[in-house]
């Protein structure tokens, strides 16, 4: 059975990204470090993307993508800057309207039943979370495996947050460790510990 991941770039305040799902920011961090005296491994981002069988996101960033389709750069358009194959599942409350999209599969059902099903189309691969709401849910269900985190030079002070839950709720997690490539951006593997 394949590993439920939850893997984001997140600004230093807890983004993950500006209001209206702007993911502009991302490209702009990306071209700055890359012209960095020492830039993330060349590979990173196909490393990232290769064990994904498939990717769960919510509609919100969908409707958003489409919207953004002609300002988004290559990095933030598709899936890992494009690295990435695979099967990719849009939860939402109105699959009848994405019918048309044939490049993702829209479900109507809540997180548990979700993740069964996507279980069943990755086999051994990943199951990536890139939902702040979805991989909150999946959390609060004991669901996620593991967290990657990367952390961006920048503070947006507005936008989506990483981890929202009004009143709060704690979730503790255990350093697995360093995500290899991705030392500059502070990458690291957490595992949710369960209560």
């Amino acid at each position: 059975m394949g590993t439920v991941v939850w893997g984001f770039t997140a600004s230093i305040d807890g983004f993950l990204a500006s209001p209206g799902h702007d993911m502009s920011w991302l490209e702009e961090i990306a071209a700055r470090e890359a012209a960095a005296p020492e830039p993330e491994g060349p590979d990173l981002t196909a490393t990232l993307a290769a064990p994904v069988a498939v990717i769960i996101s919510g509609r919100r960033g969908y409707d958003a993508a489409l919207a953004q389709r002609e300002t988004r750069g290559e990095l933030t358009s598709e899936a890992y800057g494009g690295a990435w194959s695979g099967t990719e599942i849009i939860l939402t409350h109105r699959p009848e309207e994405l019918a048309g999209d044939d490049t993702v599969l829209a479900w109507d059902c809540d997180v548990r039943e979700a993740l069964r099903r996507a279980q069943e189309i990755a086999g051994e691969g990943e199951i990536q979370i890139i939902s702040a709401d979805i991989a909150r849910q999946a959390l609060e269900a004991g669901l996620v495996d593991e967290i990657q985190v990367m952390c961006a030079p920048v503070l947006l002070g507005d936008g989506t947050r990483l981890f929202e839950v009004p009143g709060g709720r704690r979730v503790d997690v255990q350093l697995v460790g360093p995500i290899p490539g991705a030392e500059r951006a502070f990458g690291r593997v957490y595992r949710p510990l369960r209560r």
